[in-house]
């Protein structure tokens, strides 16, 4: 077995970054390893996303299209992707820990009979070998991981942790269409239903604005809306936020919501409960306003606040409007 090779992702007629956060991280195990660096994209019509790899180090880029596969499919996916594997036989398998592969990754990880190391902060070869690291315990601790047994080394990254720095100049991957093995495909998407207003993807966003129990209603998350649209910014929430009914779950951040990285994280009215702290412990930058400052949340701050979020986000919304107007 040799070779290492991503697993892309298309949403929207568009690679997530996380996947060419992904493909960056191959490319550096590739040359350590001098060997080739593969990115397979499953879906239809993928032929405009192909040369986009050739930035971030792809030598060759597999694109299992299909109509089929336009919608995402547990069973559909698995089977193609497993039967390409099982025929090209890379040693490293990588993808980017979003959504999808948290479905995704399980079951082709048990279908290809090796393990899989989920959600890495960062990953390294020891001796050939995958060691990676990975926040565990609710990012209270660090653990240094190897798969062992099995083939190939499978392991997820965590979005924005790996630098996405572009070649210059870029490779000129070599394109290959491979006809799917999709098996019985059992289940199929009947319709999608998105929201009216887009929003910055959670688990994407460099920048998260987030709202808790201090909020005190839905009707309040409206100022956090004004200061995230202000810094390009998407728009979180704790569980407590999300129980009272004031954010749908596809804005919790935590241990049973999404889990963010991004560069700034702003807490508003958040206590820090360890279940919240899973969500976003690893954050580069945490920002935390609260009226309490016994809040757990000021002990994984970089920056706090005690004060009232009610005149201190409305107050850095204005400040933050005058300084990017002088820009």
């Amino acid at each position: 077995m040799s070779g290492v090779m991503v697993i892309g992702e298309i949403r929207d007629g568009k690679v997530k970054k996380v996947s060419l956060e992904a493909a960056s991280a191959g490319s550096n195990l590739s040359r350590q390893t001098g060997e080739e660096l593969t990115v397979v994209l499953a879906g239809s019509g993928l032929d405009p996303l192909a040369a986009e790899f050739g930035k971030y180090g792809a030598d060759r880029v597999i694109l299992l299209d299909d109509p089929w596969l336009a919608q995402y499919s547990t069973d559909g996916y698995v089977s193609a992707l497993a039967a390409l594997i099982h025929e090209r036989k890379p040693s490293i398998l990588l993808m980017g820990n979003s959504v999808l592969a948290r479905d995704l990754a399980p079951r082709l990880a048990a279908r290809l009979g090796t393990g899989l190391l989920a959600d890495c902060t960062e990953i390294i070869l020891e001796n050939g070998s995958l060691t990676v690291l990975r926040p565990v315990f609710g990012a209270k601790a660090i653990a240094r991981e190897q798969v062992s047994g099995g083939s190939p080394q499978f392991a997820t990254i965590r979005p924005n942790v790996v630098s996405l720095t572009a070649m210059d100049p870029p490779k000129n991957a070599a394109v290959e269409k491979v006809t799917p093995q999709t098996g019985e495909i059992r289940t199929k998407v009947k319709e999608v239903i998105q929201k009216e207003k887009e929003q910055v993807d959670l688990t994407e966003a460099e920048v998260v604005v987030s709202g808790g129990r201090g909020m005190k209603n839905a009707e309040n998350f409206k100022i956090l809306e004004t200061l995230a649209g202000i810094l390009g910014a998407a728009v979180g929430a704790s569980r407590a936020a999300v129980d009272s009914g004031w954010r749908p779950h596809s804005d919790q951040v935590g241990q049973t919501g999404k889990v963010v990285n991004p560069k700034l994280y702003i807490a508003c009215g958040i206590s820090g409960a360890v279940q919240h702290l899973a969500g976003m412990g690893t954050s580069r930058t945490i920002v935390a306003i609260n009226t309490d400052p016994e809040a757990p949340i000021f002990q994984k701050a970089d920056y706090g606040i005690v004060g009232d979020l009610m005149t201190l986000v409305p107050l850095l919304t204005e400040e933050l409007k005058k300084a990017l107007a002088h820009e």
